[in-house]
């Protein structure tokens, strides 16, 4: 190749990803967060707590609070939802969807509502869980922020724990918040909060909802939501996808 040609291809090159960049900056800026919902269906959840959590997500995406919150900016928010079990056990409920309307979020809670379990015979694997997760997020469309939002009623049980997950899978500049669902005719779980707060939630801002059994997963998930989905303020952007912390 000639002095002349090489310049060419390197500015075409140079322009090309000055093209690609725009572009994906341009799709960020459309969306400000990429959330991830995980829904727990070990053994340990019964057919009827399970209902419980199917309709009480889909109510809680449509609670005005919630709604609110997650129309509050011209930015948008992609919802992907998925369930989870034993180590190889996951099935996507609501693959990514860019909520844009009201009528896209309709969409997501009637699906959501509507889906019946894939597995109820498999312990808690919530490594696995989270590394499935983070898949996910790595197919996400470009959004500003990225959180993986954690649901269950019980201790990792089976497979790698959170922690391992978190050192061997790309979680940099991904929150993980939790919802830990304590026995309601039982004292408080402390220690079900706690392992939560401990092993579980990472990342700027993270933090623990706790649902009274699930007859108050709906009222719980509401208030996470709610609290998820506010826009963040312009002193968080330090803290996007692949920046330290």
């Amino acid at each position: 190749m000639t002095p002349r040609a090489a310049s060419l291809a390197a500015g075409l090159a140079a322009g090309l990803a000055g093209v690609f960049g725009v572009t994906e900056a341009s799709a960020a800026a459309e969306c400000r967060l990429a959330l991830v919902l995980a829904m727990d269906v070990s053994s340990s959840v019964d057919a009827q707590e399970d209902a419980l959590q199917r309709g009480g997500l889909a109510s809680a995406l449509l609670a005005p609070e919630v709604q609110t919150a997650l129309f509050a900016s011209d930015m948008h928010v992609a919802l992907a939802v998925f369930e989870w079990s034993g180590r190889y056990n996951h099935e996507v409920l609501v693959d990514w969807t860019l909520i844009d309307s009201r009528a896209a979020l309709f969409a997501v809670a009637q699906a959501i509502g509507a889906s019946t379990r894939s597995h109820d015979e498999f312990p808690t694997a919530m490594g696995y869980a989270l590394g499935y997760a983070a898949g996910l997020l790595d197919r996400a469309p470009p959004c500003l922020f990225q959180t993986v939002d954690v649901a269950g009623d019980g201790e990792n049980n089976e497979g790698f724990a959170p922690s391992r997950a978190y050192r061997h899978f790309p979680f940099a500049g991904v929150v993980v918040n939790g919802l830990a669902i304590d026995g309601a005719n039982s004292e408080p779980e402390v220690s079900l909060e706690h392992y939560y707060r401990n092993e579980v939630i990472r990342g700027p801002g993270a933090f623990v909802e706790v649902a009274r059994g699930f007859e108050d997963y709906e009222r719980a998930m509401r208030r996470k939501l709610e609290r998820e989905l506010r826009p963040r303020v312009v002193g968080e952007l330090d803290q996007r996808p692949g920046s330290p912390g």
